[in-house]
């Protein structure tokens, strides 16, 4: 083996090391008592799972870690079907305006999400949809990134293929549903994956819009490990994190090609 090789493994090596030690350090710290949090053990001395069914008794951890479920999968069909559908209508029609439309969908992307909470708690204040649900979903249902993606995508459909398509009668959503989203599955599957991920980790908006206890998703439900005078329970804050982590860990054990070819692709594009 080459003497680059051998570098190159080592270095991937080290990499791999340092990002998963502090995954390991935390499962480790959910599996030890209190009293044992801050030795330097990764496998613990005094193993216990008392930490897990601590986190579900004295939080209400199971019904944020549905609130989580629900909003992850509400967005996230709701951006697949909305910026397909717009990016399939501005890269096949033509109407007056589709530029400017276009590059004022793409100028979202250069504003950052802290300079848009105000407008979007004021909003949410004057409709009523602060702590609620809707107030937590309405800011993630669509995205300027992946109209631009799916925009992308779209353009590389033959035009022939669905003007045949209308030929042979079939009407606008029956040619989108089964002729065009077809051809883009693979950035569909993409951008799916990382509006999941992304909405699964969201904590600054959700943190804003909700007061109740019972509607806080899991990042924000987590703080409450860490607030009010006692000190903070780090072994619970690492227990509700490692356990956290897991519809995470499936969804990479069961799209990892999809999320592989999904870097690729918005990378190439």
């Amino acid at each position: 083996m080459k003497s680059g090789k051998i570098v190159t493994y080592l270095l991937l090596i080290l990499g791999s090391v340092i990002m998963l030690f502090p995954f390991i350090w935390m499962v480790s710290t959910s599996l030890k008592p209190p009293m044992d949090i801050f030795t330097l053990n990764i496998i613990p001395e005094n193993l216990t799972f008392d930490n897990f069914i601590r986190v579900f008794e004295e939080s209400l951890f199971l019904k944020w870690f549905l609130n989580s479920i629900l909003v992850a999968l509400i967005t996230t069909i709701s951006v697949l079907f909305f910026d397909t559908l717009v990016g399939y209508i501005i890269a096949k029609f033509s109407f007056v305006g589709r530029s400017i439309l276009f590059i004022l969908i793409l100028s979202t992307l250069m504003v950052p999400t802290e300079m848009l909470i105000i407008p979007w708690y004021m909003m949410s204040s004057d409709l009523g949809w602060t702590d609620s649900y809707w107030g937590i979903l309405f800011p993630g249902l669509m995205t300027g990134f992946g109209v631009f993606l799916m925009k992308q995508y779209m353009e590389q459909i033959p035009d022939d293929l669905l003007n045949a398509a209308r030929i042979d009668g079939m009407n606008e959503f029956s040619i989108f549903f089964k002729i065009a989203v077809p051809q883009v599955w693979p950035a569909m599957s993409a951008l799916g994956i990382f509006t999941f991920l992304s909405n699964w980790n969201a904590f600054l908006w959700p943190l804003i819009v909700i007061e109740s206890p019972e509607l806080r998703t899991l990042p924000v439900g987590l703080s409450f490990f860490s607030s009010g005078e006692a000190e903070s329970q780090w072994h619970l804050i690492m227990t509700g994190a490692t356990i956290s982590v897991i519809p995470l860990i499936i969804v990479f054990i069961f799209l990892q090609r999809h999320i592989i070819k999904g870097i690729t692709l918005t990378g190439m594009k």
